[in-house]
């Protein structure tokens, strides 16, 4: 077969213009988050209510907080190489699935054991959907652009989460708190109808796993209308087909101080994002303010971090993003300082409460598209769900620790404060990353010929 046949799909997509297959995946990937950040979100919504109605301590809800938390790092730890092995699509749509389903059964709970068991199912499919929506995204981003889409992509998350702030209320006052899993179960099982239909598979992962071209080809076409699917084409991509366990891959090759690295960041600032998103409601209305503020100031951190991650995705492409992404984590912990001690009046609590937002979250969506950039397409979903998962072992441990901090008997503003330390951990961690500038160029250079 003659050169003049072969197609370089690495090249196809690096190049492309964005289009209309960029923007549906987008927009589905984004809907996704959008969902997964309103059932990971919602029961911290309904936890004082719950905690009221029940007649129970809030310091009991760190083990249902750190049990939905357990279910998101099994669900990033077991379904992120599943996806590497069968395909984005199929482990997107079961973890769907799976916290739809679950997310419905949540509103049926009566007792705090079935609560932690409901919410660590609920969990598995979270845990599972997130990595898998970052790597399909990456894998269809032009480069020139790739970090900022996926940060518009992961904004889904803290809207959905800054949604389920605005409508909890409400629901929770006109029909129960059961009503808020019931509008989390009911909208992902509608969504998988749509996604069987629209969402395509990666175009690399078909290639990795020897699809047959005709496949690849139709997906290549809606990228790029100028190239013909015909027979006579062959479709070639840098890269290998994983072998062995993919897990070790992430070690191998001179990436595992890298990775290292990338999962002290993650877990720190896992840490504080689940940390101040599950006990902020519950810490403000024990601090005095009525239930609808403490609701809102959640909402408004991830109001901050939709706008974090725009503007940092932005700043990732352009400028070095280690010292975005570090600099950033630094400057939360001066902002949680200003949540600990502006408690007392409701804008200063707001403005920090956004800047909070504004450097934990949206730096978190930063740090996805770095990883998702470093790792190759063969392992690339593996990469970043053990990324993911490293970081919801501190998204576990956060919340428990807050029950716990409280059973001593620690006041809510002291509580609050602790959480900057693990955000200034994880600024070091990112800076301590790009000291490695030699072995980094290496790893980035093996990442660049595998996108």
């Amino acid at each position: 077969m003659s050169a003049a046949n072969i197609v370089d799909v690495t090249e196809v997509i690096e190049e492309a213009r964005f289009g209309r297959l960029q923007l549906l995946i987008l927009v589905l990937c984004a809907w996704i988050a959008l969902l997964d950040g309103f059932d990971t979100q919602a029961i911290a919504y309904v936890a004082p209510v719950i905690a009221e109605q029940w007649g129970i301590a809030m310091a009991g809800f760190g083990p249902i907080f750190g049990a939905g938390l357990a279910g998101l790092a099994v669900g990033a730890f077991v379904l992120s190489p599943a996806a590497d092995r069968f395909g984005r699509k199929g482990v997107i749509l079961l973890s769907v699935l799976l916290f739809g389903i679950f997310a419905l059964v949540t509103a049926r709970a009566t007792t705090l054991n079935e609560l932690l068991v409901y919410r660590f199912l609920t969990g598995l499919g979270l845990g599972g959907a997130m990595p898998n929506i970052i790597a399909l995204t990456s894998e269809y981003a032009p480069k020139r652009m790739r970090a900022l889409l996926i940060a518009i992509m992961f904004c889904g998350f803290p809207l959905g989460s800054t949604i389920g702030g605005l409508i909890s209320a409400p629901l929770i006052g006109a029909f129960g708190w059961q009503a808020v899993f019931v509008v989390g179960g009911v909208l992902p099982l509608l969504t998988l109808i749509v996604l069987l239909i629209w969402l395509p598979e990666s175009i690399r992962y078909l290639l990795t796993r020897d699809v047959a071209d005709s496949r690849i080809a139709k997906l290549l076409a809606r990228l790029d209308p100028s190239i013909s699917p015909t027979a006579a084409n062959r479709y070639v991509v840098h890269g290998s087909q994983a072998t062995g366990f993919p897990v070790t891959k992430l070690l191998a090759d001179g990436r595992a101080s890298m990775t290292v690295l990338l999962w002290i960041a993650f877990f720190m600032n896992l840490l504080v994002m689940y940390f101040l998103v599950n006990w902020m409601p519950s810490l403000l209305k024990a601090s005095g303010l009525p239930l609808n503020i403490a609701i809102l100031s959640t909402a408004v951190l991830n109001a901050g971090g939709v706008v974090g991650a725009i503007v940092l995705g932005r700043f990732v492409d352009r400028l070095d993003p280690y010292l975005v992404l570090g600099g950033t984590y630094l400057a939360s912990a001066l902002f949680i300082a200003g949540i600990a001690f502006g408690s007392a009046n409701v804008w200063t609590l707001m403005i920090s409460t956004f800047l909070a937002g504004f450097g934990v979250v949206g730096a978190q969506i930063g740090m996805n598209a770095l990883a998702a950039g470093l790792y190759p397409t063969e392992i690339r979903s593996t990469g970043v769900g053990w990324a993911l998962g490293v970081g919801r072992i501190g998204s576990i441990i956060g919340p428990v620790a807050g029950g716990v901090l409280l059973g001593f008997g620690w006041t809510a503003q002291s509580v609050v404060l602790t959480a900057a330390v693990p955000a200034m951990l994880a600024g070091f961690a990112v800076i301590a990353l790009r000291r490695r500038e030699p072995s980094l160029k290496l790893v980035a250079s093996v990442a660049t010929l595998h996108h």
